[in-house]
């Protein structure tokens, strides 16, 4: 059986395991950083509240369900 034939190792190879040092870090991480769009302060406070307001739908449905189950259980053991 035939083998294929393998691929030559790729001379950038060697230099993909050199480690970064830290000030290249940390020019990399403000270029990326730069790149970021950053939200207004606009759409951070209707996200907030847009938050606040889904937390406390969740919590009050949260809350009925838990009121239902209890008391559901409540009436269950008043059975027995």
């Amino acid at each position: 059986m035939a083998e294929a034939p393998k691929a030559p190792e790729a001379k950038g190879a060697a230099q993909k395991k050199r480690k970064t040092t830290i000030p290249e870090f940390v020019n990399q991480v403000r270029t990326e950083t730069s790149k970021v769009v950053w939200p207004t302060r606009e759409e951070t406070v209707r996200t907030a509240i847009f938050v606040f307001i889904f937390m406390v739908v969740l919590a009050l449905f949260f809350f009925g369900v838990d009121s239902l189950f209890n008391a559901v259980v409540n009436f269950l053991l008043t059975l027995a």
